[in-house]
């Protein structure tokens, strides 16, 4: 069997799972795929130590996390944020309307925060999980997350009912 035949079964299984992920980390498409794509380059090169030694699906999400916030730190653009939002064909108008204030809010937030808010509300880690992929202290997850939630609060009434989740 072709070493790559593995890491193709790998993409096969979790490239929905990665790319939500990535979608929610960056709120567009195309800018999900473009990292998706760097940190699939990544694990495609450590792909024979990730297949003997560890968790190559961990891998991928902690490298999509680092390479978000590595990417948001040098990021410059010219993009203005519009209030309006991107046109589509939805057949539920309220679930809609609150999925883009929360897409809206997410974005508002640091990149640190919004990976940890992320990871532990859309991926469902614990905050051991969190603070190990993030490679930092349990603590440091409770206090993002609390400044997270707070700032949330303020930007959307979406996320009003959240008062003392998690």
């Amino acid at each position: 069997m072709d070493p790559n035949d593995s890491f193709r079964e790998f993409v096969a299984a979790h490239q929905q799972s990665l790319m939500r992920t990535a979608y929610l980390l960056t709120g567009d498409a195309h800018l999900a795929e473009d990292l998706l794509q760097s940190v699939l380059l990544k694990v495609l090169a450590r792909w024979p130590k990730l297949t003997h030694v560890g968790n190559p699906q961990a891998y991928a999400r902690k490298a999509l996390v680092n390479q978000y916030i590595s990417w948001r730190r040098r990021l410059v653009s010219a993009e203005l944020p519009s209030a309006a939002p991107p046109e589509g064909s939805y057949s539920n108008e309220d679930s809609t309307v609150v999925r883009l204030a929360v897409r809206q809010a997410l974005a508002q937030l640091p990149p640190r925060q919004r990976a940890v808010i992320i990871l532990r509300f859309y991926e469902d880690l614990t905050e051991h999980e969190t603070a190990k992929l993030l490679k930092c202290s349990i603590g440091t997850v409770k206090s993002q997350t609390h400044h997270a939630l707070a700032r949330l609060r303020t930007l959307s009434p979406a996320f009003s009912e959240l008062e003392g989740q998690r």
